[in-house]
């Protein structure tokens, strides 16, 4: 005959399971990415986009830490070095991906005509990117901002034309992932008017 014990054991054992099957269902994961591109603002930057040509986009890379589709997100005012997950979000692709669809899409609109690596050609304009910053920060409990960093390096006849650094810090809508997302996305596009400028006033190739 089974014991008090033992059946009080198989009972917590039963409850255990059905606890951790309700909680493998957790709350649903919202998915984020950068959203519709948003109008192009001058036909002037798009005039000025003629003189680029082709440029091949190669792939944003980045440091391990971005290499996932965790958001994270930081508290400057508690303890800046430590980054932390958002439990119940995530982006669509990771950050590096997400920038370089970006990247080759606003380019893109602006009337530069982009290619894939796959299309090189000698005499071809290469662009290539590194993401040194991509993250929501909290000045506060309720204020962050969204922060992108990265550095840009032009090649011709794989020899190194012109590099140089990008930043953009916007401030979130609200404090929590949807907000980080939005500031990101905008964070991303400021970056990308900058670079389409830059790339414009550089030499054109021979």
């Amino acid at each position: 005959m089974m014991t008090t014990t033992i059946r009080n054991a198989l009972m917590i054992a039963a409850m255990a399971v059905t606890l951790g099957a309700c909680a493998s269902k957790g709350q649903p994961t919202a998915q984020y990415d950068f959203g519709p591109l948003p109008a192009a603002t001058s036909t002037a930057s798009e005039a000025a986009s003629a003189s680029i040509g082709a440029v091949i986009v190669a792939d944003v890379s980045g440091p391990a830490s971005l290499d996932t589709e965790r958001m994270h997100y930081r508290l400057l005012y508690s303890d800046a070095r430590q980054s932390r997950p958002y439990a119940y979000n995530q982006w669509v692709s990771t950050p590096a991906q997400l920038l370089t669809q970006r990247m080759k899409a606003r380019l893109s609109q602006a009337g530069v005509k982009v290619l894939s690596t796959t299309d090189a050609a000698a005499s071809a304009t290469v662009l290539r990117m590194e993401v040194e910053d991509f993250a929501q920060n909290f000045d506060s409990a309720t204020s962050s901002k969204g922060v992108v960093r990265l550095r840009a390096s032009v090649f011709r006849n794989h020899r190194l034309v012109e590099q140089k650094a990008f930043s953009s810090s916007v401030s979130a809508p609200s404090a929590d992932a949807a907000g980080g997302a939005s500031a990101l996305a905008d964070a991303s596009d400021a970056v990308a008017a900058e670079l389409i400028t830059w790339l414009a006033a550089l030499p054109p190739s021979k």
